[in-house]
This record gives structure tokens, C-alpha cells and sequence, in this order.
């Protein structure tokens, strides 16, 4: 197991976390959540020993082994299989098939097995050090973004691999979907501390909602009362038949001490800007074909059309095609056959990762900003770039000084500045937190033109595509219809179950009985403890509505000459602690409740 305790790591005055404390368990699979910057990576590299912490604790039993996803290349070997087997374990140093099973999931051929790792491409040779890595067999797997560069059915394929994993995991990923199809437990850092839930990021973030909203209930309720308080003592201390109550009453404001309000969290908050059209098909491809030579071609005889509110997604394994179609739409690359027909008012804005190289690294965002909309005026474009996370002097930042991921919220800046009606994005959601890939989501669908995604992302596949184009058994095709419609009837060639759907289907019946038995019993360990959860939630609320009369009384106290309040005093302290202890009971039950339905959630995903 590993254990973290009061970890604490700053730089300068800047604060990442500070006394954080959580652990990792064997079948335990964390996701690790929080705002780009929050000091995620930060962490995991404490944990591995390659940064210090400023105080706190990193322990592991003895003979632990970890393994990191390391995004440095560095190969020693002459071919891709012997470079992985230097990774086997030492009493499995010859049993090369388990690296062979491993690289064949993560999408390597039997032919890119004697290959030399440099002849790949960058995001392969970062799959290589995820196979590394996998390879290992350790008791904790530390993976940062290891789905950047994974395609849909690598993905697939890696959910399988952890949810069979026998040791630790604590997962860091921007792609929402994938953690919760995977995860047991979300752990997020989130202003400075760090929360850990069994569950979902649905639970979690939930979690904190809720606490943030008790935490200025209580803060607004304890200010009024502190101004009471402090009223009290301003009308009576220089009365001497008072004047003991207004120093006792001073000494309990002063051991209340204050609560500060929560600073408002910074988040994506933008919107596409919408350039009016008549056009009913913005756009339409007729036979289209694209290579880089006569002889392979990556996509021909292509045919769709692109009309307003459609939501394309072009799915498929890495290196097929899905950029370049894109690239040619655009008129970055020539079509060798086929036509593009835009409409006259159809207006293009492209976002694509590898754009940051057109950025001018001398210019500020602001001047990014403007070159893409002189039209625009100086408030217009400070306004953007608050949307996309440089507000106030940060959108004078210069280029050169950005992050990567960063340079790509200049790039889609750009893109909001500019008037649209058509958006082609090639893999926005690279380097945005689960936030800012919320809001992303949210635009897109209430975006009246048309939009072509380029994306691996399960979830955002679900909520946008109405239609697909998809690179698969060596060409790409048009499918009209959902991706959930396009697994059901079609499927990944790749997968073993895409082959096997025919029996999928004849343990159907058996498999919707099970799941039944498994809500049942469910159900059935829930009850009891939801009936306790509702019986405290009445006595809190009891306990609460008698706290504020016993505080009206001292309030309307304050306002005579009464002068006995010791008992009130004495009441209002039990019922705090009874209060105190009631909540210890309600979140108790909740941790309960929520390892139970883990626990079935599971049971129910395995079945599937």
C-alpha cells in the first residue's frame, strides 16, 4: 500500500497542495483530479522520488515496487520487442510473449516487433514506455496521462488490462469517461488540500459541492452571529451589570475565530462565435481520395454531407488518416480526386494541436488574439481571453513563456475570435482538465453550425456525434448513426468481442438475470443503512431548529436586561456537539453507502 501523509510542496509563494494525506491499496484504482496547474504531476513525481516535498511522508512496505509512465524517450535496444523485455520482471526475463501481449494491445503489429523504436512516430515511441511500463508487474502503476496518445481501440483495450490489474493504480487522464469506466476511487487536489471518495468523478465533485455550500452556509450564518456577538458587546461593556457577560462573550468570539469566503475558481467559460448562414449543406464531399502517394492512399471514394447543427466524428486507430481528412477540408492539403463543395457563406475555424508552431512566439495573447479579428476591440479581445484562462495581466504573457497547453488556449481563443459556421477540431481536449472539457462538451452542443471532431474520447463520442466517419479495415467510411449504434452493429475488427457478438447475444438473457440478482442484493444491503441516513438526517435538522431557537434567545437577550444566559450557553454548547456528532454518524453512513455501490457498480460493469 502506499501511504502519503501531510505532504506538503510549494514553489516560492506559490502553494500546490499543503498537508495532504491519502493512501493507495492493492485493487484499488484512484483517478487523480484537478485543475491544470493544481500540482498533479507535481505529486506523482514525489511519489517516485524525483522531486522533493517542502514536509510530509512517502511510504511504501518494503520490496514495493512502483513503475512511472515516463514521457522522456530514451532507447537502448536495437528493436522494439528487446527493448521491452528489459523491462520483464527478473524471474520472468524470458517470457517474452507477456511483452508481445501487451504491445499487440497497445496496437503494435507483428512486424513493428523487429523494428528499430526510433522508426516510430512520437506518440508511439510514448506507447512503448506505457508498454514499459505495464510490463513491469509492479504493486502501484503511476500513470499520467497515459490516453494522450492511445487511440479508441487501445483504449478499449487498456480499460481491460486495469480492471484486471492485481496491484495499485493512481491514474491521472484528461478523458473523463475512461477514469469512470476504470476507477474505484477519486482523489482530487483542490484548493490546496485534497479530497478522496469511493465512487465516480460524479461523486466526488459532487462531494465538494456540497461541502463548499455547508461550508458559506456556515461562514454567512457565523458571521451574523459574530455581528450579534460583537453588538452585544459594544452596548454593554461599560455596564457593570453587563460588563462580565461582554468579556465572556468577547473571549467566545475570539476562540470562533473567522472564516474566509472561497475564492471563485477560474474556469473555460467561452463560446463559439456563430457568422450566420441560409445554408442548408455548408458543406458537401463528393468521392474523395487522399495519399501521400498514388500507390497509399489513406482514404478514398469518400462521400458526406456537412449541414448545420450536424456533429461529425472521425474516429479511428492513429496514423489512418483522421488528421489529414481534416487537413484537406481545410485546404491545408490537395485532394488527388473528388470535390469540395462550400457554401458561398460557409466560414471555416480549424483548431489543430500542431498549429502552436504558426504561433508568433514574440507576440502576447492579446496580439494573438487581435491577428485573428483586427475588427475586434481592445475590450472584445480582453474578454476572450478571459474565456479561455488569461484574464488580467496574464493575456499580456508573451508566447515563448506559455506551457503547451496553454499555447493551445491561445490557438482557441483565436478561433472564438474569428466568426464561424463551421469548426473542424482536431483533438481539442489534449491538455484540458475535466473542467474545461465540460464546458467544451456544453459549447459544442449549443454551437448552430456544423462541427467535424477528431477524437478518442469515448464520452464526448456519446454526448456529440450524430454521424461518423470511420477509418477502419483499411478504409474510411460513413456511418449515419450514433457510436454507441456504431459498436452495436458494427464494432471495432480489432476486438475479440466485435467476433464474438453472436454469443454475446445468446448469454444475453442470462446476463440481464444476474444483473437483476446483483441490484437486488444491492438493494437489499442498502436499505438499512439509507433508513439510519434518513433518521439522522431528521435528528440534525431537529437538533438545528433548537440550536436557533436557544440563539434567538440570546439574540432577543441581547436587547434587555437579562442577564441569565449561563444555561443557554451550557444547551447551545451540547447541541453543537450533539450536532457535531450527528454529521460524524451521516458521513459515516454516506462512506457506507458509497463502498457498497462501488462495490455493485463493479459486480454490474464486469457483466458487461
Amino acid at each position: 500500500m502506499l501511504q502519503v501523509s501531510n505532504l506538503t510542496k510549494a514553489y516560492a509563494a506559490r502553494v500546490l497542495f499543503e498537508n495532504i494525506t491519502f493512501t493507495v491499496s492493492a485493487k484499488e484504482i484512484t483517478g487523480l483530479v484537478g485543475r491544470n496547474g493544481c500540482g498533479k504531476t507535481t505529486l506523482m513525481k514525489i511519489i517516485m522520488g524525483v522531486e522533493a516535498a517542502d514536509s510530509g511522508t512517502v511510504s511504501c512496505p518494503k520490496g514495493y515496487k512502483v513503475a512511472y509512465l515516463d514521457q522522456h524517450i530514451k532507447f537502448t535496444k536495437p528493436s522494439l520487442l528487446e527493448e521491452c523485455v528489459t523491462a520483464l520482471p527478473k524471474e520472468k526475463e524470458y517470457e517474452h510473449y507477456l511483452a508481445e501481449k501487451i504491445l499487440f494491445g497497445l496496437g503494435f503489429s507483428q512486424e513493428d516487433l523487429s523494428k528499430h523504436p526510433s522508426e516510430f512516430s512520437g506518440g508511439y515511441q510514448l506507447r512503448i514506455n506505457l508498454a514499459k511500463c505495464l510490463i513491469q508487474d509492479p504493486d502501484l502503476l503511476l500513470l499520467d496521462e497515459p490516453t494522450n496518445y492511445l487511440d479508441i481501440v487501445s483504449l478499449r483495450w487498456m480499460k481491460t488490462f486495469l480492471k484486471a490489474f492485481a496491484g495499485g493504480v493512481l491514474l491521472i487522464t484528461h478523458d473523463r469517461g475512461f477514469m469512470d469506466s476504470v476507477c474505484t476511487h477519486t482523489v482530487g487536489i483542490h484548493r490546496k488540500g485534497l479530497k478522496k471518495v469511493t465512487g465516480t468523478t460524479d461523486k466526488y465533485y459532487q462531494t465538494i459541492e456540497e461541502e463548499e455550500i455547508i461550508y458559506e452556509k456556515t461562514r454567512q450564518n457565523t458571521d451574523k452571529k459574530v455581528k450579534k456577538m460583537e453588538e452585544f458587546v459594544t452596548r454593554f461593556k461599560a455596564k457593570a451589570s453587563k460588563a462580565k457577560a461582554a468579556q465572556s462573550m468577547m473571549k467566545r468570539i475570539e476562540k470562533m475565530g473567522s472564516m474566509n469566503a472561497l475564492d471563485a475558481e477560474q474556469v473555460l467559460g467561452f463560446r463559439f462565435n456563430f457568422k450566420e448562414t441560409p445554408a442548408k449543406r455548408l458543406m458537401g464531399v463528393e468521392n474523395l481520395s487522399f495519399g501521400y502517394t498514388e500507390n497509399h492512399l489513406l482514404f478514398t471514394g469518400l462521400s458526406f454531407d456537412l449541414k448545420p447543427e450536424d456533429c461529425v466524428a472521425v474516429i479511428g486507430k492513429n496514423g489512418k488518416g483522421k488528421t489529414t481528412l481534416l487537413n484537406v477540408l481545410a485546404g491545408q492539403n490537395k485532394a488527388i480526386t473528388g470535390e469540395i463543395i462550400a457554401h458561398p457563406s460557409a466560414e471555416i475555424g480549424y483548431y489543430q494541436q500542431t498549429n502552436k508552431k504558426n504561433l508568433i512566439r514574440s507576440n502576447t495573447v492579446v496580439e494573438e488574439i487581435t491577428s485573428s479579428n483586427p475588427m475586434l476591440d481592445t475590450s472584445q479581445v480582453r474578454a476572450i481571453c478571459g474565456a479561455v484562462m488569461f484574464s488580467g495581466s496574464d493575456a499580456d504573457k508573451k508566447i515563448k513563456v506559455l506551457s503547451g497547453g496553454e499555447q493551445g488556449r491561445v490557438l482557441l481563443g483565436k478561433i472564438l475570435a474569428h466568426e464561424n459556421n463551421v469548426l473542424l477540431l482536431d483533438e481539442p481536449t489534449n491538455h484540458l482538465d475535466l473542467e474545461s472539457i465540460e464546458a467544451l462538451i456544453s459549447q459544442i452542443k449549443v454551437f448552430a453550425g456544423a462541427t467535424m471532431i477528431v477524437t478518442h474520447n469515448e464520452e464526448m463520442l456519446r454526448d456529440l456525434a450524430t454521424k461518423l466517419i470511420v477509418f477502419s479495415r483499411g478504409k474510411a467510411t460513413l456511418f449515419n448513426g450514433s457510436y454507441d449504434e456504431f459498436l452495436e452493429k458494427i464494432g471495432w475488427e480489432e476486438e475479440e468481442g466485435a467476433k464474438n457478438k453472436k454469443k454475446s447475444k445468446v448469454n444475453r438473457k442470462e446476463q440481464k438475470r444476474l444483473k437483476a440478482e446483483l441490484v437486488k442484493e444491492r438493494s437489499k444491503k442498502l436499505k438499512p443503512l439509507k433508513t439510519k441516513l434518513v433518521a439522522v438526517e431528521t435528528n440534525i435538522q431537529a437538533a438545528e431548529e433548537k440550536l436557533k431557537e436557544h440563539e434567538a434567545q440570546v439574540a432577543s437577550a441581547a436587547q434587555t436586561d437579562d442577564n441569565d444566559l449561563n444555561e443557554i450557553y451550557k444547551e447551545i454548547g451540547s447541541l453543537q456537539l450533539t450536532i457535531a456528532s450527528f454529521y460524524e454518524d451521516y458521513e459515516k453512513l454516506n462512506v457506507d453507502i458509497d463502498v457498497i455501490q462501488a462495490e455493485y457498480q463493479k459486480k454490474i460493469q464486469d457483466l458487461d
